[in-house]
């Protein structure tokens, strides 16, 4: 069979985007938005809708890139008083709380206001594909679906629910929130209009962050998806990674937001139950509301002296501590991929992680340990039981170590933009060829966790 759309494939294409996070020196969403950006500059021709708190980092970068200018041109929304930023101490106490669904309006109330820009946008350069990027929750699909454009909508999460048993390692406002959040979701998935639109819009154009949004996409749209993960490593993958000789303690780092879904009193009531025999030094970055509780908790168990809290570091610096640890520990209890991830591996360190959310398409039993989610009373000793496995066998901790540098090839930019090229040329060639019945489209195999998109065939 021969790929109708070559004449498509090779050309740029003319690409609005929406980035509402977009920032080349923070990671989170941030991240996710300036690497999908990047990688789309590449090959293509791109103007960009950006929230205006992201403009100063944006231009500062820009200033020192200049040719970059020639690929993107960023549109900065203008501010209004309701829109949602992170410069903003308000707003950051909104987003960490209860009152969530506010910042949820605000950032409704940009996506309006960026289609207003979208549309004049569109009347002056005639767009080839629309991309909706971040925020990559699936309750916010914003408008450019309605654009008279072949529509782009993806890394696509936020439709799996939180499992229930965990919520009990969350405490009591970390369960409520969370049990909260499955109801919401799952009336979301149901109920809201838009969403359904959209993706029907999308058709082929629908980027799965995970092979298990892929499949919430599969049961509550009817719609088939690409898989292509959210994120993507840092600029500079390690050559090497860091020996631990005799007598050395084993090195364990964590990264994260302090938040209840985080899940680092997991990781610190695991470390409480080791044996005394057992040397280890945990190094825990980033910050948030929930710091101060962890200290207590971490001074209570009696291992405060062996965790240094290093708060919110660039990310350079970050990659730096990760590189000089021997294990990296994931404990979230609801995410994606988390960016934390491939910097880990790009660094050459083992992970172990709970076995759900994006870490179970990536991490295998060659380049880390997978904790079984469904007894909970036993995931604290499965992740002691892992720690120490790691610490008496630095044989089995090299193995991994190599392993997880060889991994990370697999989940580059270079072959997240092979997997966007095809999505975009799928799309461009359903779009202009909408009306003959004769044309078949199809999207990657199900269960699949690549980064290469299946062209549209006759």
């Amino acid at each position: 069979m021969t790929p109708i759309h070559e004449d498509v494939s090779n050309r740029r294409l003319r690409v609005l985007a929406s980035a509402f996070a977009c920032n080349p020196y923070e990671g989170s969403e941030h991240g996710v938005g300036w690497g999908w950006i990047t990688a789309i500059a590449r090959d293509h021709d791109v103007h960009v809708l950006v929230a205006d708190f992201e403009r100063e980092d944006i231009e500062k970068w820009l200033a020192d890139h200049p040719e970059f200018h020639k690929k993107a041109i960023f549109h900065f929304v203008p501010r209004r008083f309701y829109h949602y930023t992170n410069k903003s101490r308000f707003w950051r106490r909104i987003e960490n709380s209860s009152l969530k669904p506010i910042m949820n309006l605000s950032y409704r109330l940009w996506l309006r206001d960026s289609y207003k820009v979208a549309q004049k946008l569109n009347q002056e350069h005639a767009f080839d594909v629309a991309h909706l990027i971040t925020y990559v929750g699936f309750r916010f699909p914003g408008h450019l679906w309605k654009l008279d454009v072949p529509f782009v909508w993806g890394p696509i999460g936020g439709l799996e629910n939180t499992p229930w048993q965990l919520l009990q390692l969350l405490g009591v406002r970390g369960a409520l929130y969370y049990a909260m959040r499955n109801l919401i979701n799952s009336y979301h998935k149901k109920c809201l209009i838009s969403c359904k639109r959209a993706f029907n819009k999308a058709g082929v154009g629908i980027i799965a962050a995970t092979e298990g949004i892929r499949r919430e996409i599969r049961k509550h749209y009817g719609m088939d998806s690409t898989v292509v993960c959210e994120v993507g490593p840092p600029e500079h993958i390690a050559t090497g990674y860091s020996t631990r000789q005799a007598g050395e303690p084993i090195v364990l780092s964590w990264s994260g937001e302090h938040l209840a879904g985080k899940g680092l009193p997991l990781l610190l009531r695991s470390l409480g139950k080791l044996r005394e025999d057992v040397d280890w030094r945990l190094e825990i970055l980033g910050d948030g509301p929930c710091m101060k509780e962890w200290k207590r908790l971490a001074f209570k168990l009696g291992i405060s002296k062996k965790c240094s809290w290093h708060g919110k570091v660039i990310r350079e610096d970050a990659i730096r501590i990760m590189h000089d640890s021997h294990v990296f520990v994931i404990t979230s209890l609801k995410d994606l991929t988390s960016s934390v991830l491939l910097e880990a591996l790009s660094q050459g360190l083992p992970i172990v992680c709970l076995d759900h959310c994006g870490f179970a398409d990536i991490v295998d039993d060659t380049c880390g340990v997978k904790i079984p989610i469904d007894s909970v009373p036993s995931i604290p000793d499965l992740f002691a039981k892992a720690i120490a496995q790691l610490w008496s066998d630095e044989i089995l901790r090299q193995r991994m170590a190599k392993n997880a540098l060889e991994k990370i090839g697999r989940f580059t930019w270079s072959k997240k933009r092979n997997a966007l090229n095809e999505i975009y040329a799928s799309v461009t060639c359903l779009d202009l060829n909408a009306r003959s019945p004769s044309r078949r489209w199809m999207t990657q195999r199900a269960g699949a966790q690549t980064d290469l998109a299946i062209p549209c065939r006759r």
